[in-house]
């Protein structure tokens, strides 16, 4: 039985996450990182893809399910007349001196619960055999197949193996506890072995969590929610390379039976450097400083020759850039949506956008965290120069199309911000440059823009060069401070998203047609990302009361621990994969400029019921608005 996408939440040690359903069923792992193959895939074929399941044997009960306060610790409940169980979930970090690992505790309050224990890890997305053997003090699983991984499962109950799974039967009473430590290859002298390793793990976790939480600088409204975000961010986040998972899973389908079907595992330099952009307005300034070393190590490759663009737009975690894309034929798909697909064919697309987010979080890096150095500065010099000579390209943008090359709007606007942010950054430190160059390429794509990438029919900003579609993609243009967000075409344009796209507060990214042209099959749902943008469009339009409601109605789309996949579809269901960086990243920037505009005492008018500024919308500091 697959568990809806919703009814999840997740846990991690900053090197791969686990995705823990409400009925206390792990059902979805890559291991040991989060580019690896899975060792529990349920989620993507309930009879082959192994899980991790404490739950209560029988009887009725309800599920609850909630994360520690600050944390990314988990708390799965099971009530019933007879008694109150709780499962608590978390992976220590590094700090705690043990990674790799998946600690799981079943504690009863009150009353008593016969509860049951099966670990059935599936090796290599399901593709492997494996072994079962006792010894270290624990129940040992081998996989036989390329990944070679080994994993060791611990506990203070009898463990008996049926079928090559481990197996646990116990009851429990108010105030008794059971534990079990999943971890890598774990001998005798491992941490785990020690009596006291779940507790005193448990501190530990607790309090790297609390710590990094009490370094946000957020002290405005939604801050719960703001801090949920973070939290999925940080997980999100590879300790060792400091790059960011677009999501870490791969297969949720956009379409429950259809095609839309991706691997989301690796770093995109699109949603990492949105990323960094949203942790420096929160005041993460380590973590920004991650990434771009991890950033500079990919333009560092990049010899400034004409042909082959200086980046990928997608790589590996440690910087790897092949990603080829196979599907996984014999796994049914989640609810039987195939193909499951691993890899990811978009690695190599042309997709001009990614130099524009990434030129923008360079830009507040420098500004608010930590100078440009001379080798860096160099780099994206060379990055820049090419981005002069090859904004016109045909390329794919941001949505990934399979359609073929086309002349994006999106593109345009973001070789337009790589640009504007390079020469600003020279300007700032006094770096050498090509300004003259930089600026006349970047006035001439505004000019472009603005004639032909405007709809006179529409009288609004349309997807491309010769269409008159709309895309969600251009409600960045006053976000990049390409335009006012109170200039008559922006307000323009927005009604004509609306026309087209939104529905209430939900926004589709655009139309699936032969105007789109993805060049796939079927459906989707609407963009959560996609929503936020709006929301934060309309605070930044002076549209406050829209802004704010559309805003409270897309938190309640969240999962009950305040998570959101990809997409949403019919009454509310999570589409996509999950949970999606994306998502999180553009809930924070809009809560962000809502509240901050929400403050601002401004003189207004009333116009259609909604409030307009009378004032400049640049008023106020800097930060976080780029």
């Amino acid at each position: 039985m697959y568990q809806p996408i919703e009814d999840h939440a997740v846990i991690g040690d900053l090197n791969t996450v686990a995705l823990v359903a409400l009925d206390g069923t792990i059902d979805f792992m890559c291991f040991p990182d989060f580019d690896s193959p899975t060792i529990f895939a349920a989620l993507l074929d309930d009879k082959r893809g192994g899980f991790f399941r404490i739950a209560p044997v029988r009887g009725e009960y309800s599920k609850k399910q909630l994360y520690l306060p600050d944390s990314n610790i988990l708390l799965t409940r099971f009530l019933s007349d007879a008694g109150v169980a709780e499962v608590l979930d978390f992976m220590p970090v590094e700090e705690s001196g043990h990674e790799h690992a998946v600690v799981r505790r079943v504690h009863v309050v009150r009353g008593e619960a016969r509860m049951k224990m099966t670990c059935a890890p599936r090796f290599d997305y399901a593709r492997a055999t494996h072994r079962v053997e006792r010894g270290d003090g624990c129940v040992r699983f081998i996989s036989a197949g390329a990944d070679d991984v080994v994993l060791c499962l611990r506990s203070n109950a009898p463990l008996r193996i049926e079928n090559g799974d481990a197996m646990a039967e116990f009851t429990l009473r108010a105030g008794q506890a059971a534990d079990f430590v999943l971890e890598q290859d774990g001998g005798a002298d491992s941490p785990a072995a020690a009596p006291d390793f779940v507790s005193q793990s448990f501190a530990e976790t607790t309090g790297f969590w609390h710590r990094w939480v009490g370094r946000s600088n957020y002290r405005g409204r939604w801050r719960e929610m703001i801090n949920r975000s973070a939290l999925v961010l940080k997980l999100l986040t590879s300790r060792s390379h400091g790059s960011v998972v677009a999501a870490p899973t791969f297969g949720l389908p956009e379409q429950i039976g259809g095609e839309r079907n991706w691997d989301y595992r690796y770093a995109w330099v699109r949603d990492s450097a949105f990323t960094v952009y949203c942790l420096l307005q929160l005041g993460y300034t380590e973590e920004a400083t991650a990434f771009i070393k991890w950033i500079h190590a990919r333009c560092a490759d990049f010899d400034g020759q004409a042909g082959a663009a200086p980046l990928k737009l997608v790589y590996r975690l440690d910087g790897s850039s092949h990603l080829p894309e196979e599907t996984l034929p014999h796994l049914e798909g989640y609810m039987g949506s195939r193909p499951v697909r691993i890899g990811n064919g978009a690695a190599d697309q042309l997709q001009l956008d990614i130099y524009g987010e990434l030129m923008d979080a360079v830009y507040l890096h420098d500004r608010y965290s930590e100078p440009v150095s001379y080798d860096l500065w160099n780099d994206l010099a060379r990055l820049t120069n090419w981005v002069c000579a090859n904004w016109r390209a045909k390329d794919q943008s941001i949505w990934e199309v399979r359609g073929g090359g086309r002349e994006f709007a999106f593109s345009r606007l973001m070789c337009w911000t790589a640009i504007d942010r390079a020469a600003r950054v020279a300007i700032a430190r006094s770096l050498p440059a090509p300004l003259d160059r930089w600026l006349k390429a970047r006035d001439e794509i505004y000019r472009e823009l603005h004639q032909s990438y405007f709809s006179s029919r529409r009288n609004a900003f349309v997807r491309s060069r010769g269409d008159e579609a709309m895309d969600a993609s251009t409600l960045l243009m006053p976000l990049v401070k390409f335009i006012s967000p109170v200039d008559p075409r922006w307000l323009s344009t927005i009604r004509a998203i609306e026309e087209d796209l939104v529905c209430d507060t939900l926004v589709h990214r655009y139309k699936i047609g032969d105007q789109s042209a993805d060049g796939l099959k079927g459906a989707e749902g609407t963009f959560s990302l996609c929503s936020f943008w709006y929301v934060e469009s309309l605070a930044r339009a002076g549209r406050v009361r829209k802004a704010r409601l559309c805003f409270e109605k897309m938190l309640s789309y969240a999962n009950h621990t305040g998570l959101y996949s990809e997409q949403l579809g019919v009454q509310g269901k999570h589409l996509g994969n999950f949970p999606q960086a994306l998502t999180h990243l553009s809930l924070i920037s809009a809560a962000y400029d809502l509240d901050r505009n929400l403050d601002r005492p401004a003189r207004t008018v009333e116009e259609d019921g909604l409030l307009l500024p009378c004032g400049s919308v640049f008023a106020g500091p800097e930060m976080p608005r780029r």
